[in-house]
């Protein structure tokens, strides 16, 4: 069973760069035909689409990102992970990573999210 599952510092700084990591296990992220996305919901915004990246290393970014390469992934530890740098109070968020399965273009799996706070 594929579980997906977010870490990283629940507080960052503004001006600093947040970072989660979104660690799977039960698969491989480098599988057809999968893309892993990030997703966030704050109350301002609702659910956010932010960007993924395929499995074959392909990546997709909101074009509301000012991040040039947010995502990226590391196939030895089966993880991908979003950085945005720069961030303010207005990234508060809850962070998802989300698998997309492009054979029913679907958001099959969801992590359970974390909850990072941008604060000084």
């Amino acid at each position: 069973q594929v579980q997906l599952q977010e870490s990283g510092p629940g507080l960052v700084k503004p001006s600093q760069t947040l970072s989660v990591t979104c660690t799977v296990s039960g698969g491989s992220i480098t599988t057809n035909y999968y893309s892993w996305t990030w997703i966030r919901q704050s109350p301002g915004k609702g659910l956010e689409w932010m960007g993924a990246i395929d499995y074959d290393g392909t990546t997709y970014y909101s074009p509301s990102l000012k991040s040039r390469t947010p995502i990226s992934r590391d196939t030895s530890k089966n993880q991908f992970s979003l950085e945005l740098a720069s961030v303010t109070p207005e990234d508060t968020a809850l962070y998802y990573c989300v698998r997309l399965n492009y054979y029913f273009n679907a958001l099959d799996i969801w992590g359970q999210g974390i909850l990072v706070t941008v604060s000084s």
